[in-house]
């Protein structure tokens, strides 16, 4: 009932133990926190909160444009509905070093089991769109050791993403994940790799996990989790695909609306209320309110 009853180290610990076992990590991305529920739910490893997401819920594009107060807080509202571990894009820390290293403790209050801070300039831009850029070395590796410096428990995983293979190339973003791995970062997130074997590169060249974004309409191949497992990669994330099969269906149901003034058509596609009261536990709610104000006043 309420919220989850594990705390958020006994979560950060689980997932290091997870990540430090080699199996490959499925992190669907949660856009709300009753669906981080159904991504627990159905058995999956973890749920990632994805920066575009949170920027799209407010109605904006995912151009850094969102605040540190904004993000945290939609992510606890997210990470405290599950038990499973909750990592979040927290873009490029939010301004300078001092700023990174103030993100990474306001993310690790808000009960988050860790987050990427990435080497794009500042404002960003969404990492599969053209025309990015990205910091130089230095930048880049201060934003990592700030965040590493600054976490207080040492489970909090602190990743860091290199947006430069777009830029650059695949040797670049080589060099720059084992450049971020030197300056503390416990995973590399390379945005936008283009094959399978650019994948199998960056795993062979660092010794930390890897993660592997699998975003729709975007520069990467949409490799399955086998695929993904046989290359070496220890997490991969669907970020936005539940919300927009969400919004596409919202989207189909409103025309539908618009043209047939009811929406009886679609009743076998809208998930059931007793499903949804099953997903919150409903009934744990009343049975609550039954032991608290289902009493007897005896005399004396």
């Amino acid at each position: 009932m309420l919220y989850s009853s594990v705390s958020a180290a006994d979560k950060r610990r689980a997932f290091r133990e997870r990540l430090a076992s080699g199996e490959l990590l499925r992190f669907p991305g949660a856009f709300n926190p009753l669906s981080a529920r159904l991504i627990e739910r159905k058995g999956f490893e973890g749920v990632y909160i994805s920066g575009a997401v949170l920027s799209a819920d407010l109605g904006l594009p995912d151009i850094g444009l969102t605040t540190l107060t904004e993000v945290a807080g939609r992510g606890q509202q997210i990470a405290r509905m599950t038990d499973l571990p909750a990592i979040i894009d927290a873009d490029t820390g939010f301004g300078e070093p001092m700023n990174v290293a103030r993100t990474i403790q306001t993310l690790e209050d808000a009960g988050l089991a860790g987050c990427h801070i990435e080497d794009q300039i500042n404002p960003k831009r969404c990492g599969h769109l053209d025309g990015k850029a990205v910091v130089d070395t230095d930048t880049a590796i201060k934003r990592i050791r700030a965040a590493v410096d600054a976490r207080r428990d040492d489970d909090f995983l602190v990743m860091a993403r290199t947006d430069i293979r777009a830029v650059d190339g695949l040797d670049a973003a080589i060099d720059r994940a084992r450049q971020l791995v030197d300056a503390g970062a416990d995973a590399i997130f390379p945005e936008a790799m283009r094959t399978l074997a650019e994948f199998e590169a960056v795993r062979a060249a660092v010794d930390v996990p890897i993660l592997a974004n699998m975003t729709e309409f975007g520069k990467s191949e949409l490799f399955s989790v086998d695929d993904l497992r046989s290359v070496g990669v220890n997490i991969v994330i669907w970020p936005v695909s539940l919300l927009r099969l969400a919004m596409g269906a919202a989207d189909r149901a409103l025309d539908v609306l618009q043209d047939e003034g009811h929406l009886t058509s679609q009743l076998g596609s809208m998930q059931h209320r007793a499903d949804l009261y099953d997903l919150i536990d409903y009934e744990q709610y009343n049975r609550f309110d039954t032991n608290i104000f289902d009493f007897t006043i005896t005399k004396e």
